[in-house]
């Protein structure tokens, strides 16, 4: 019985050598892998008067397991919502702000007829208060819910 009970513990510390450095070598594979980078749209005036768009990829400063982006300094925030269909012809933007879309789906069309498609998680810095501005519609079959964080003065 002892002898039965000694290869047990032998099986299973050499189990334990075998598979520990293949546990250690997947965490450290999870910990590898890159996350899905977070980009912000920025629509901005140029200088022909029209609005433009831009790629932002928020750069997160390393803070333990989670690591954050600042955003621009800000003051309050609002819930928005447009039901389907409804459709804001050119127009700028009331102020500087970020525009982040909670759930429905959204286009924003700029300058040369491009089309930004946003939909739940997209982060707009919004800054063409001058111009011709953009359009903005609600697309889809429900209500785009929007929270906008205006931002303070530069």
């Amino acid at each position: 019985m002892k002898t039965k009970f000694a290869w047990l513990v032998g099986a299973a510390v050499v189990g334990l050598s075998v598979l520990t450095p293949q546990a250690q070598s997947a965490e450290e594979g999870a910990a590898a892998q890159k996350s899905k980078p977070i980009t912000i749209n920025r629509f901005f005036t140029g200088p022909d008067g029209l609005t433009h768009v831009e790629e932002i990829e928020a750069k997160f400063a390393p803070g333990g397991e989670t690591g954050a982006y600042k955003l621009l300094a800000n003051a309050g925030a609002e819930l928005r919502r447009a039901p389907p269909g409804r459709v804001a012809d050119w127009h700028t933007a009331p102020r500087r702000q970020y525009v982040i879309t909670l759930s429905g789906h959204g286009e924003l069309e700029v300058a040369g007829g491009k089309k930004i498609q946003v939909g739940p998680g997209s982060i707009n810095l919004v800054e063409d208060v001058t111009g011709k501005g953009h359009i903005t519609r609600t697309v889809g079959d429900e209500d785009r819910v929007t929270i906008q964080v205006p931002l303070t003065d530069r």
